[in-house]
């Protein structure tokens, strides 16, 4: 969670613009599957805490890839979210089958934003909001648009 909190943004082990949880936690590049890294236990677990942690929303929000957004950072998210396709502001969460699946739900935005971050969103402009994104991160969304944000 402190890694999370500190960067704001983490790719959950993507290779992208921004670190990554999986690598952050082993304390190297990982080559091929995290699950094949020594360190996977712990990578496991700390992704396990990060998706259960009310502070943190998992989107699909950099190139796609399953990205980890601190709450301190929803309010710029909200305030940018005409820039970023709804797909890409979607909160998902996996559930573990009995059966050995894996679902993913899905949660609209911004049917998971919560009022106080919307408020805290409308006293933002929108440079004071990209002004607290990482640098240098843009996603192209589904809808063509772009934005700094990945």
């Amino acid at each position: 969670m402190a890694l999370v909190a500190q960067h704001g943004i983490l790719l959950e082990s993507a290779r992208g613009p921004i670190p990554n949880l999986a690598e952050l936690i082993a304390g190297e590049p990982i080559r091929g599957s995290w699950w094949a890294h020594p360190a996977s236990p712990e990578i496991f677990a700390a992704t396990m805490a990060v998706r259960d942690s009310e502070q943190v929303v998992t989107l699909r929000l950099v190139f796609g890839k399953v990205t980890f957004v601190h709450r301190r950072l929803w309010p710029a998210l909200v305030r940018l979210a005409d820039r970023i396709s709804p797909e890409a502001l979607a909160a998902i969460e996996e559930e573990h089958t009995s059966s050995g699946k894996h679902l993913i739900h899905s949660h609209p935005f911004p049917a998971w934003v919560p009022c106080d971050v919307t408020a805290m969103a409308r006293l933002l402009s929108e440079e004071e909001a990209l002004g607290l994104m990482p640098e240098g991160i843009l996603y192209p969304g589904a809808s063509g648009r772009a934005s700094r944000v990945g």
